[in-house]
């Protein structure tokens, strides 16, 4: 069988989308306050 042509780096997702990324700018912390505001176990995923 052949590689699937979309594999995802881990680090690429956590410099994207982790915590420390989504608190340093002013749209990830709104993500952030949406998300703690809606009770959400997991705030980011990575």
């Amino acid at each position: 069988m052949s590689k699937r042509t979309l594999e995802g780096s881990h680090r690429k997702k956590v410099r994207k989308s982790g915590f420390l990324s989504r608190s340093q700018s002013p749209t990830g912390r709104r993500i952030l306050k949406a998300r703690r505001k809606k009770g959400r176990k997991m705030l980011v995923k990575y």
